[in-house]
């Protein structure tokens, strides 16, 4: 099938647009063409998520009942483990995570995998869409040359390939997928206008670039700049808490002026699937080219040092109050990374609650977001614990609550009631009324 049979395709809205990978990235895309009238068909490994498709049940909180209602109903959307049907779709856009290793390197495990089974089942015609982010490069030099290895076809000309980073903010009311523009790059000219005008039947704005090398580091960019503002205002937060000042006062009047100031907040350490993990995919990219990223490794430095400055601070906390953290019962408020989601992934309380537990402290956490924390392979010791109830008898038994996400369903001031000892990481007390030594800012 040629480029102008499949933009035929996509004009009349009979171009079935395969996603592989139905989490925080696939789902919501599989959401965002359906409600465009396309056709959708969802790939995973992942039984649960299957059936939950198919009987309308949310396994994603923020993205609500209604949408997993019409998705199940739908004559134009269905959801398979069967990976061998992916020749009835005419685009494949491959949602998979990009980790790293233990040693900070790119753990390309699941894309590698999930390209060899595409490259199985590829036929001409079909166009190829990674969106995971990844380092430059990955779509040229590792997804590529699977493709055309395993199938015997050719690229540019058997069949099309692109990359096009996604760009969720889970939670976030003001930009869903459909709002947020769309950086495609292609390999080759045909490979980009057809890229371009899948997306463009969708998507709010499509920004093609020159190559997939240049959408590839479109993404990285997007998220080291994140991550060094995040790194900075950080270590402000320890600098000005030395001298007495509350850096979130100063962040809030420097907010106000407008132009040549960007406001970042500070936290407990940084979280969810991009900022503290796709930095390094560059890091280590850079060292083939002999250049060294010493911003990006020096922001990653402050960023992961951030939860011992908070256990430094509850050992200062807990002292006040003449008590040990040895032996003391800690609470943490919000497993998830960011408030109001469920999204618990790279989740900086799970390194607080191991640094805790190492110091002799028994530790709970409360996030109505999260009730049960699930299997992970850097905190598998976890898996299983639930979150405690949230009333005065159990909040008030704790000798100091560490508030780790704010999310907006806490009650603050019941906290300020029935704890007399808390560590605020997020200056979620800042509206609520204390004691004198009961918050701790940190």
């Amino acid at each position: 099938m040629g480029l102008s049979e499949q933009l035929e395709k996509i004009n009349n809205k009979t171009f079935t647009i395969g996603v592989i990978g139905l989490g925080y990235v696939g789902l919501p895309l599989m959401w965002t063409f359906h409600k465009k009238d396309m056709p959708v068909l969802g790939f995973d490994v992942d039984k649960k998520k299957v059936d939950c498709i198919k009987s309308g049940t949310p396994y994603i909180k923020h993205l609500g009942e209604e949408m997993m209602g019409i998705l199940s109903k739908s004559d134009k959307c269905d959801a398979t483990t069967n990976f061998s049907r992916m020749p009835e779709a005419d685009a494949l856009l491959m949602c998979v995570p990009t980790p790293l290793n233990h040693h900070r390197e790119p753990d390309m495990t699941f894309v590698e995998k999930t390209t060899r089974t595409v490259a199985e089942h590829l036929r001409e015609g079909q166009l190829v869409i990674l969106e995971s982010t990844t380092y430059p490069g990955t779509t040229e030099d590792l997804i590529i040359p699977i493709l055309e290895e395993k199938s015997g076809l050719k690229s540019g000309e058997d069949f099309y390939v692109a990359y096009s980073p996604e760009r969720e903010d889970p939670g976030n009311p003001d930009f869903n997928t459909s709002k947020i523009p769309k950086v495609v790059g292609g390999h080759g000219n045909e490979a980009l206008m057809l890229a371009c005008a899948l997306y463009d039947t969708a998507i709010v704005q499509t920004v093609p670039v020159s190559n997939t090398k240049t959408a590839e580091a479109v993404k990285l960019t997007e998220n080291i700049f994140r991550s060094v503002n995040i790194a900075m205002v950080n270590e402000l937060k320890v600098i000005y808490a030395a001298m007495g000042i509350d850096v979130h006062e100063v962040l809030d009047a420097a907010g106000t002026k407008p132009f040549g100031f960007m406001k970042f907040t500070p936290g407990p350490g940084l979280g969810g699937h991009c900022i503290p993990i796709d930095p390094f995919y560059l890091t280590w990219k850079a060292r083939e080219v002999e250049q060294p990223t010493r911003f990006i490794e020096l922001a990653g430095e402050i960023n992961t040092n951030m939860p011992r400055y908070v256990v430094q601070r509850t050992l200062e906390a807990l002292n006040y109050h003449k008590k040990s953290l040895n032996g003391s019962k800690v609470l943490l408020i919000g497993l998830a990374y960011k408030p109001n989601v469920d999204d618990d992934r790279e989740s900086p309380t799970y390194k607080l609650m191991e640094l805790y537990e190492d110091m002799g402290a028994e530790v709970s956490y409360y996030d109505s977001y999260v009730p049960e924390i699930k299997p992970s392979r850097e905190y598998a010791q976890y898996a299983g614990r639930t979150s405690v109830e949230w009333d005065e008898k159990t909040i008030s038994q704790f000798d100091a609550v560490v508030i780790s996400t704010n999310h907006d369903n806490i009650n603050y001031r019941e906290l300020a009631k029935w704890s007399p000892c808390i560590v605020d990481t997020r200056n979620a007390m800042k509206e609520v009324g204390s004691k004198d030594g009961q918050v701790f800012k940190a």
